[in-house]
């Protein structure tokens, strides 16, 4: 697969790398020059289980500027105040909110953040969603051929959460049946988080 990869410094928990595609190159380019940013601010939304704190991440240990995560569910005046302090030193500041739309009470916060650039990261295509789940399992140390991306990617929920919903499945059966994730696990895995009516390899 033709997909790249922001590499993390390392953690005890999480990802190492950041897959890059469809639904986030874009957002990946502009972090890297923040002195593009109108009022040197950016805001990033995106679905659930996007990767938006990882892209967060990434930019803070870039050392390119700081991060407000989850601001949405912060007191807006305290997002307000961080939007200022931004703004005295001259520091770039990406705000990390939930999934699009961010409604904002605070009218002088809904101001600044609607003239921030917007960043929403949108859903990965097939190829984005392949790469995806391989780098979940690899992550939990499972080896999935590349059969099983194209027996699995066309039948699951091509959602972030979906898939990390898919490869989480398939390590727990794994672990159960004490059994590398062959047809059986994968198909088992479908049937668990889409339900048994999912189509059946032919």
């Amino acid at each position: 697969m033709s997909q790249i990869a922001l590499p993390l410094a390392p953690s005890s928990k999480g990802p190492a790398r950041i897959v890059l595609g469809s639904g986030n190159a874009h957002v990946a380019e502009a972090l890297v020059d923040p002195s593009t940013w109108p009022y040197r601010t950016a805001v990033l939304t995106g679905p659930p289980r996007s990767g938006k704190s990882l892209l967060a991440r990434w930019f803070a240990e870039s050392g390119k500027g700081d991060v407000l995560d989850d601001a949405h569910l912060l007191p807006e005046d305290e997002v307000f105040h961080r939007w200022n302090r931004a703004q005295e030193t001259g520091t770039p500041l990406l705000v990390v909110g939930g999934e699009p739309p961010w409604k904002i009470a605070l009218p002088d916060l809904r101001s600044r953040l609607g003239a921030a650039l917007q960043l929403e990261i949108g859903p990965p295509d097939d190829e984005m969603a392949g790469e995806l789940l391989l780098s979940m399992a690899q992550e939990r140390g499972m080896t999935l051929p590349i059969e099983a991306v194209q027996y699995l990617i066309p039948r699951t929920d091509r959602s972030y959460a979906g898939i990390e919903r898919l490869a989480l499945m398939i390590d727990r059966l794994s672990l159960e049946r004490k059994s590398p994730p062959t047809l059986g696990i994968w198909r088992a895995a479908l049937e668990a988080v889409r339900g048994p009516e999912e189509p059946r390899l032919l």
